[in-house]
């Protein structure tokens, strides 16, 4: 992507803009900057960026740096939709994403992955996979560490005439960053699942499953498309695409129309992908709990062993992987009790999932910026597998109205008297899970800080 001298204006400055900011400046772009924070907001992050060589317009008028602007990179967190970027359409200009704009830049292989849930567990035992038969990988996207930085380390290399540091780019992509794509490419894509999600930023769950469809539009036959069968939105995608289709089910067969896939015989999990059959381990070897973690692994086996992955580096890292922190992390055990750190889970399907996969009775930890969720499906599991459920931030009251009669719920005003509440209240042989089928944003940074500060306070009570 030819960008010498081009006015760019990146909007939003969280992880993923800082990053395509510096790519851009790194290609000889013209950077512009711009948030509607205040600049005093923005201080730590701005001393990120070469301030000397890039214009910053924070604050109310921030949409004006949008004026001269010839190509725009927006960050996930912005709508796409909004008018002053309409405005930029409407004059011929391109609106990206930072997703779009790195993936020019990588001429790696690229393994793509979205879904409501379990992107993130998926993506890093792809990676530990890879990395376990010898490939260099970029783990990130969505998570942890922005594309644009592998982007702007590859394109270093190449003007140093040095191989790039990646083998592979792994990419977990969200719906957001899928808005705006254009030419983003990748070899393997999938949909883990889709369930009611963000119907704060959608008008319909339609058209959030059409945004997820997005990462196989640029597919070609060379490539191959995974979908979950067991998840019906899914499954019906898989007619409509280029690619070579493949699928992972729970089941124990798999439909005609496939090239291969991953499924359940018995205990074992099996794979057909590299065109035979082969058993790749056992389920009950499998270290991470829950069905969900079942298909987040079949997922993660299809990718590694299209990649050429040997069996044995897959199931080294299926019998070795704790989880990701904030998914269902064992915290610290406490006077017979477990503390359950979930905080990942932050809608309520990803809740459900976290109650499904514990058998002890449950103190649920639960509340926080309502993203358009349905509670009322979490009511029957409720019901049956919590024995307290003590409700924190914004959402709290939506929660108790769609659990009304539950006899034992508590009102905290804070993490902290949430945990205090829940250590007072759990016996041994019970479970303290933090799964708040929420965004954190009313009360914390994000999830990482809401984990973090759970896990504090647990390790913090008394022996």
């Amino acid at each position: 992507m030819e960008l010498t001298g081009t006015k760019v204006t990146v909007v939003g400055l969280a992880r993923s803009g800082v990053a395509a900011a510096r790519l851009l400046q790194s290609a000889g772009a013209l950077v512009t900057v711009a948030d509607k924070k205040e600049r005093s907001e923005l201080e730590a992050v701005l001393k990120q960026l070469d301030g000397s060589r890039i214009g910053v317009t924070v604050g109310s008028q921030y949409e004006t740096a949008l004026d001269a602007a010839e190509l725009v990179v927006i960050s996930p967190g912005v709508p796409y939709r909004m008018e002053a970027l309409e405005r930029v359409r409407r004059r011929g200009v391109k609106v990206i994403s930072e997703l779009e704009l790195a993936s020019r830049f990588l001429s790696v292989p690229i393994l793509a992955l979205t879904g409501t849930n379990g992107k993130s567990t998926t993506v890093t035992l792809i990676g530990q996979m890879l990395q376990e038969s010898g490939k260099r990988v970029f783990v990130g996207g969505n998570l942890g560490t922005a594309l644009s930085e592998a982007a702007e380390k590859s394109l270093q290399a190449s003007r140093q005439g040095l191989a790039g540091p990646y083998d592979v780019a792994v990419v977990e992509v969200s719906s957001f960053q899928l808005e705006t794509v254009d030419q983003f490419h990748p070899w393997i894509a999938a949909i883990l699942n889709v369930t009611v999600d963000h119907q704060d930023r959608y008008e319909s769950i339609d058209e959030y499953v059409a945004a997820k469809r997005r990462i196989f539009e640029n597919q070609k036959p060379t490539d191959y498309a995974l979908f979950n069968l067991d998840d019906q939105r899914v499954a019906a995608l898989r007619h409509g695409v280029k690619a070579r289709v493949l699928g992972f089910t729970r089941q124990s067969t798999l439909p005609s129309d496939l090239s291969g896939g991953t499924y359940l015989e018995g205990d074992r999990i099996v794979t057909t992908v590299t065109g035979v059959r082969q058993e790749v381990c056992r389920r009950s070897e499998i270290k991470i709990i829950g069905n969900h973690n079942v298909e987040n692994v079949m997922a993660a086996v299809t990718y590694a062993l299209l990649s050429g992955c040997p069996i044995h580096a897959v199931t080294r890292v299926l019998t070795t992987f704790p989880g990701l922190e904030h998914a269902l992390e064992i915290v610290r055990e406490r006077r017979g009790v477990r503390f359950v750190n979930d905080s990942k889970g932050t809608n309520v399907d990803a809740t459900l999932k976290a109650l499904e996969s514990i058998d002890q009775p449950i103190w649920l930890i639960a509340g926080g910026r309502d993203k358009g969720g349905d509670f009322s499906r979490l009511a029957p599991a409720i019901r049956q597998r919590v024995k307290g459920l003590i409700l924190i931030g914004e959402a709290g009251p939506l929660i108790a109205d769609a659990v009304a009669g539950f006899p034992s719920i508590v009102r905290a005003a804070s993490i902290k008297d949430a945990v205090q509440a829940a250590a007072d209240g759990a016996g041994p042989g019970e479970v303290v899970l933090l799964s708040p089928a929420c965004a954190s944003f009313d009360m914390f940074a994000d999830y990482q800080d809401r984990g973090r500060q759970f896990k504090a306070l647990v390790q913090s009570l008394p022996a």
